[in-house]
């Protein structure tokens, strides 16, 4: 197929599947749950539909491999623009300073991470070589360890908004929770990609990236910290997102090619921008460009994984990780706040909060696909249990604050009752 035919055909599957993510919103919100969970599941359901109702053969004429290969990269590039937005929000909020902060993050992040490692072990030594795959043990454990550790920070912070939850003691000590578990996880993840390389000398080539792409941020950082460019910014914020947007590109596919996923160019370089005004806009502005893209992302990941995954994924595999997905977040945020002198109830919000994936988890699913440390079928086990589990979100907190209003209903009926005979006789 000619260069102009396959950028026609890509422009034509774009649209198509930009509708496709708009329908999946639409689903979602009738369905009063996040948008993001039904444009997830729209573009993931893209190639396994067209498998089921065309086979293998309508599948390549409707998306031929050169148009693939130019959906990939849209896909990677919207990545990298949305995740520059993403990572500028990883900064601790109004918990900073909170004595409990490192209880409750200890707790979102400690359990989960050993629910991952038993979910690796059980692969391992339960499910059989077709599940587990072929990535070495310590890249296998440590990065399915990360996929269950991992809290989707844009979706809680949309989910606190919408219940008014944001200025709570559970939302903030949640949202702050999260935050350091995401940098953590990404930190990690990094290594693990790393670790999969199998080889020393690529191992070695590949943290050598790191700390170069590391060092750059804090070159930009300081280049965007100057008050030259600030007052540059607040003149053109335009031309500032462009810049902003370009640099992101470059760092993202630089580290790409150089032996790294592009997510981590971009996570740096988000973390790179400073905080509040005048780079509010322009990062704003990049960051909605990405994420008006995403639509292709989800395609593209189920694409890539799905199309021959489902048949082959046991349910015991799905039940393991959907049990210890929420046992690592609920139970160990649960534990976290309790030992950090959290009431029941709060710790029982914050519990629930942490168990929200959404997104995020989706990226660091795709990650760790592409580097080869999860099977099709672990993956797809991975997914349910990222979609099921921010699902449950709403419902969960719905359910809790009925117990608690219950409970507090039961305690002022038995003050009612218990009251007169307390008062002295006069």
């Amino acid at each position: 197929m000619s260069a102009v035919l396959v950028l026609l055909h890509g422009a034509a599957l774009l649209v198509a599947l930009l509708l496709v993510g708009g329908t999946g919103r639409a689903v979602a919100r009738l369905l009063r749950q996040p948008p993001v969970i039904g444009e997830i599941v729209a573009g993931l359901l893209v190639g396994p539909a067209l498998v089921l109702f065309a086979g293998h053969d309508g599948l390549a004429a409707v998306l031929p491999e050169d148009v693939r290969a130019l959906l990939r990269l849209v896909a990677e590039g919207a990545l990298v623009l949305f995740l520059v937005g993403l990572a500028r929000e990883l900064r601790v909020g109004p918990a900073r300073g909170d004595r409990r902060l490192a209880w409750v993050t200890a707790g979102a992040l400690v359990p989960a991470l050993a629910c991952g490692v038993l979910v690796a072990l059980w692969v391992q030594f339960v499910a059989g070589p077709a599940v587990r795959g072929d990535a070495p043990m310590p890249a296998f454990v440590l990065g399915v360890a990360v996929t269950l550790s991992i809290t989707a920070v844009p979706v809680l912070a949309r989910l606190l908004t919408e219940r008014g939850l944001t200025e709570t003691t559970a939302g903030a000590l949640a949202l702050a929770a999260a935050v350091v578990v995401d940098v953590v996880g990404w930190l990690l993840l990094s290594l693990a990609v790393g670790l999969g390389a199998g080889d020393p000398a690529t191992f070695g080539r590949a943290m050598a990236v790191l700390a170069g792409a590391l060092l750059l941020a804090g070159g930009i950082r300081w280049v965007l910290r100057r008050a030259r460019a600030a007052l540059w910014c607040g003149r053109w914020p335009a031309a500032s997102a462009v810049v902003l947007g370009v640099v992101a590109l470059v760092v993202g596919f630089g580290v790409h090619l150089l032996g790294l996923t592009a997510v981590f160019g971009a996570i740096l370089v988000g973390l790179a921008v400073p905080p509040g005004e005048p780079w509010d806009a322009p990062t704003a502005a990049v960051s909605r460009l990405g994420r008006s893209l995403l639509p292709i992302f989800f395609v593209s990941a189920g694409l890539t994984a799905l199309t021959g995954a489902v048949a082959s994924t046991p349910w015991s595999l799905v039940v393991v990780v959907l049990v210890l997905g929420l046992a690592g977040k609920i139970g160990g945020g649960y534990l976290g706040s309790r030992l950090g002198g959290c009431s029941p109830a709060e710790a029982t919000r914050i519990g629930i909060l942490l168990n929200t994936r959404g997104l995020t988890e989706l990226i660091v699913l795709q990650v760790a696909f592409q580097a080869g440390i999860l099977s099709p079928p672990l993956f797809l086990a991975l997914l349910i249990m990222a979609l099921v589990t921010t699902l449950l979100t709403g419902p969960l907190l719905s359910l809790a604050d009925r117990f608690v209003r219950a409970a507090g209903a039961g305690d002022s009926a038995l003050g009612a009752v218990s009251g007169p005979s307390m008062v002295s006789p006069r």
